[in-house]
């Protein structure tokens, strides 16, 4: 490394001593200079240039023989051209040189004579070559020549730096070449700023965003991808689901649509390098909407998502998102309770948000303090206190979750427990009379109990804390109109053998095919459903009350696979039997249930 090589070569004796050996200074300016430097600081050298002991080329001559570092000749000084190419190769904003005071530059790579043996110079007339630079190395006159941040920081973006020694006021003219370029660059956004803004300000782009929003919101799409690639973009619908094509554009348009987006969202359209998280209530056909967009930089530009949620949503009840029976029965009884933690768990956009909603009305009945602590607050309910967090601010779920303790709550919703800090909040809450409801990204019901372990809870306090969990996924309904009874024998046979397979090892499956009778169906697609043979989501449930036996096994320590052995003595189902019972009922198709399961699941049956 570059320090290693210099200490070695280095004159480890005091500047002072190497000046008054060269007869550069006498035995006054040195005290004098201690002096000054005592009462004022700053570097030895420096205080003697400030008493006027010392010209700033004998310090330099100095510094040269005692750091064995070569000096900058004014005449060798580099020009623009080689300065900016140096800061390009080693990846750092103009900025930062600017602040650190280092310039630094691209040695050229020396070419031979066009023209030897003195004959004439038939090259003159033509016009010189762009210059070439040597590969990998990087001079730099930093002002403060042994900096180790400095140091480190252009040793780690090089395979050689070599450091020179320059005077102050060659390093400032060195520095103009950067200050230049910086302005110049601003001058360049800015004016590139105002065309994006133009080209999204222009009817045609207004037109097609105004498009795709109408047709998202028409269709009940989720979420819509704006997509970049060499020659072309997409735009993608995600509808129950699924993400469908919707428009193919040329390239040419993409900056223009992107801006317009950006714009909408209240983002930085100059910004293109680093991603983006927008957010602004808009109207569109003359409803409200709450437009979120996150945009990331891809090799062909940056890809947006968009996520429209309508202002006046009207929730699915518990019965309509697919929970009845057995699992309905189970939930009912655990928002009965008026303490302990109930966890709905799955991945992100499988419906636990809204499930959490309608538990929330379930319990709203007037005569309980309700609060939530959300990230962000996605439906605005009656009666019930809302928080958003603000994480610019540290305010975040745990904070939050001290501050509702401190305003006497019956019933808790926390977005999502994300952390150790969080979880042991909400246990104690749970302990002391409060009803917590919460969401975790875990693949099932009982796999929460060892996450909460994992954040940090011990075994006993998650046994005594949590009262229920259940995990849930959405899964596309077969269309109302064009679906039909299965008729293929070869068909219905092997999905009545994938469910008695399944039955064998559930008794609550078993009990549910030995009273109703198979309806499996299709669906071929038509108009209403776009051909896809689906209109609509429904979720799959399973919901485990954390019970006696249930609690025992988590304090010993039991794995989960027992646990699960465990539940289903009291008729706990999987989400995979949960999906196989409502595809044989023809809600759905075990194709889409083993789709959005994983038919690694299935094959353990």
């Amino acid at each position: 490394m570059l320090r290693t090589r210099h200490e070695q070569g280095m004159d480890h004796r005091r500047i002072g001593t190497i000046l008054a050996e060269l007869g550069l200074i006498t035995a006054r300016d040195r005290a004098q200079a201690e002096a000054f430097q005592r009462e004022v600081g700053g570097l030895y050298g420096q205080a003697l240039l400030r008493l006027g002991a010392l010209g700033e080329p004998d310090l330099l001559k100095a510094l040269s023989s005692q750091l064995d570092l070569p000096i900058l000749p004014p005449q060798a000084a580099p020009d623009a051209s080689a300065c900016l190419a140096a800061a390009e190769s080693l990846g750092l904003p103009l900025s930062w040189f600017l602040q650190k005071s280092v310039p630094v530059w691209c040695l050229p790579v020396e070419k031979p004579d066009a023209a030897p043996n003195g004959s004439p110079d038939a090259s003159r007339d033509e016009i010189p070559d762009e210059p070439t630079w040597q590969p990998g190395i990087i001079c730099a006159a930093p002002r403060h020549s042994l900096d180790p941040d400095i140091l480190e920081m252009l040793e780690s973006r090089a395979s050689c730096v070599r450091i020179h020694l320059a005077a102050n006021s060659l390093i400032d003219s060195l520095l103009t070449h950067f200050d230049q370029a910086s302005a110049s660059a601003m001058e360049d956004d800015e004016t590139d700023t105002a065309r994006l803004r133009e080209m999204a300000e222009e009817a045609p782009v207004i037109d097609f965003v105004n498009t795709i929003f109408n047709q998202a919101l028409n269709e009940g799409a989720s979420d819509i991808h704006i997509e970049p690639s060499e020659h072309m973009f997409q735009v993608r619908s995600r509808i129950d689901g699924v993400l469908h094509v919707k428009a193919t554009q040329p390239r040419r348009r993409f900056d223009a649509v992107v801006s317009r987006v950006k714009l909408l969202s209240g983002m930085d359209i100059a910004e293109r390098r680093l991603p983006q998280d927008g957010r602004q209530t808009i109207r569109i056909s003359g409803e409200e909407v709450d437009l979120r967009v996150s945009s990331l930089p891809t090799s062909w530009g940056e890809g947006l998502v968009l996520r429209l949620l309508r202002k006046q949503r009207t929730l699915l009840d518990l019965s309509g998102l697919g929970l009845y029976g057995r699992a309905r029965d189970v939930l009912d009884d655990l928002l009965r309770e008026n303490h302990g933690i109930i966890l709905v768990t799955g991945p992100t956009g499988s419906g636990k948000s809204t499930t959490l909603y309608r538990a929330l009305e379930t319990v709203n009945d007037g005569i309980r303090k309700i609060i939530t602590i959300e990230d962000p607050v996605e439906y605005d309910m009656t009666g019930v206190s809302q928080i958003q967090t603000k994480s610019e601010i540290g305010y975040d779920f745990a904070r939050g979750l001290r501050a509702i303790l401190r305003q006497d709550p019956d019933v808790i919703m926390i977005g999502e427990i994300r952390d150790g800090e969080t979880a042991a909040i909400a246990a104690q809450a749970a302990l002391t009379g409060h009803l917590v409801l919460s969401t975790l990204h875990t693949n099932s019901a009982l796999a929460a109990i060892p996450r909460l372990i994992d954040l940090g809870l011990e075994p006993f306090l998650v046994a005594s804390a949590l009262i229920g969990t259940a995990a849930q996924r959405l899964v596309r309904r077969l269309c109302p109109h064009c679906a039909r009874d299965e008729t293929n024998p070869q068909r219905i046979a092997q999905q009545n053998a994938f469910i008695d397979r399944m039955a064998a090892d559930c008794l609550a499956l078993q009990s549910v095919i030995d009273k109703n009778p198979a309806r499996w169906r299709t669906a071929p697609g038509c108009d209403q459903c776009s051909h896809s043979g689906y209109q609509g989501r429904l979720a799959l449930f399973e919901i485990a009350a954390i019970d006696g036996a249930i609690a025992e096994a988590i304090s010993a320590g039991r794995s989960l696979r027992d646990m699960i052995q465990i539940a289903r003595q009291s008729g706990f189902m999987t989400l995979i039997e949960d999906g196989a019972e409502k595809a044989r009922a023809g809600e759905t198709t075990l194709d889409e249930v083993l789709r959005v399961v994983g038919a690694s699941v299935a094959m353990a049956h």
